[in-house]
Formats: C-alpha cells, structure tokens, sequence
C-alpha cells in the first residue's frame, strides 16, 4: 500500500480519518502496519501491503 493512500481512506464503520502505525516499510510502500481509527477507535490492519477494511 502507498503512503498517499492513506489520507484516501477512512474507517469503515463510522466513516472516521485513520492514523497509521507502520511496523514494516519499503520505499515509499507500506508492508506492514495497523489502521486506527481516530473516532471510534477500531483497529485494521495491513499484511502484505494490502489494507484490511472490514467493518467489525
């Protein structure tokens, strides 16, 4: 997933921004990390370099 992605993207349950915690990059590609949500606080995370958004 690309860093500029993420300010495309927002929490699929309340529709909230999302802040990233990245545990694993290369370049410019985001390989590992978490998504949360700054309103509700619902976590979704990244594996592989693919976002997974399901709502809860």
């Amino acid at each position: 997933m690309r860093k500029e992605f993420v300010d495309m993207l927002c929490c699929p349950t309340c529709k909230g921004d999302l802040d990233i915690v990245i545990t694993k990059e290369r370049k410019d590609e985001i390989l590992e990390g978490t998504l949360i949500c700054k309103a509700c606080q619902c976590n979704y995370s990244i594996e592989k370099g693919i976002p997974h958004l399901l709502p809860k």
